[in-house]
């Protein structure tokens, strides 16, 4: 998988002054592109569009100080339609324009290139299981919230407080099957996984049952689904499974995510300290 990854880093830096297609980088490491792209930010730290960006203009940034083209040129070189957006895109990365790195040979900002390899740790083991499950409905209280890579979510943490303790008892009520009781619910996350990028969080329960009428509800079809278990200090080691699902487990498996929400249920210790994790992530079989 990780030398697949690295040929299509080597198409990125083959096309920097062409267009890119997501599918094409998705074809040569022969997944789909909604796992390219989350594997990709997951192991990167970077969404692939931003990564892009900042490999085109480091190097368009040479090409600035080098001064064998004219800036229109370049711009037009690296998919700007007009000198006065390259300008802002340069700017915002470079801290400088074009025009004025040129005269002044400014020092610039530069995205080195991204490789993979594998670094063999073993120092823990990563339990998990693989199920089927059938359609479900995902039936609760749902609020837009951005995303938050570390620490608390304040914006989700103010929207449960605000859940009377009447509808979570009607709520857990509704719960009917596996993982039972109230669970948070990702859904519609963008693809990039950027920091404060919106999602639809569902402080809810999976249920068979129709929702009430004060209570939304997300209908989840058929599926595979991989559950992987933590325990660990609250929030870090719950964020740090997501992570390393991505960046371990996926790389190392024969499967890949799929489009659809990720369901945590979280059980806290008295103190709110630690706690005991299980995140559900929807996946496919891999043909590889």
């Amino acid at each position: 998988m990780l030398e697949r990854l690295n040929q299509a880093m080597e198409h990125i830096e083959r096309h920097l002054d062409q267009r890119i297609e997501v599918a094409e980088l998705a074809r040569i490491a022969v997944t789909s592109e909604y796992h390219f792209r989350r594997l990709f930010s997951a192991l990167a730290g970077v969404p692939l569009s931003e990564y892009i960006r900042r490999r085109r203009l480091t190097v368009a940034g040479a090409e600035v100080l080098a001064g064998q083209r004219t800036l229109l040129d370049v711009a037009v070189r690296y998919g700007y339609r007009s000198g006065e957006a390259f300008a802002r895109a340069f700017r915002a990365v470079h801290g400088v324009g074009p025009g004025e790195a040129r005269r002044g040979g400014a020092a610039l900002q530069s995205q080195p290139r991204i490789s993979f390899r594998l670094i063999v740790e073993g120092s823990s083991t990563m339990r998990y299981r693989v199920v089927e499950k059938g359609q479900f409905r995902v039936v609760g209280q749902k609020a837009r919230v951005p995303l938050v890579h570390e620490g608390m979510n304040p914006a989700i943490v103010a929207f449960i407080r605000g859940i009377g303790a009447e509808t979570l008892r009607r709520m857990e009520e509704l719960s009917d099957q596996d993982p039972h009781g109230i669970v948070g619910v990702s859904d519609n996350i963008a693809d990039t996984r950027g920091e404060g990028t919106e999602l639809d969080y569902y402080h809810a329960v999976l249920t068979s049952a129709a929702a009430p009428e004060d209570m939304q509800s997300l209908t989840v079809p058929a599926g595979m689904w991989a559950v992987f278990e933590s325990s660990g200090e609250f929030p870090q080691a719950l964020q740090y499974l997501w992570r390393d699902v991505f960046t371990q487990w996926f790389p190392s498996n024969p499967y890949r995510s799929r489009p659809g929400p990720e369901i945590l249920r979280t059980r806290l210790s008295e103190d709110a300290s630690e706690a005991d994790a299980e995140l559900w992530i929807p996946v496919e079989r891999t043909s590889a």
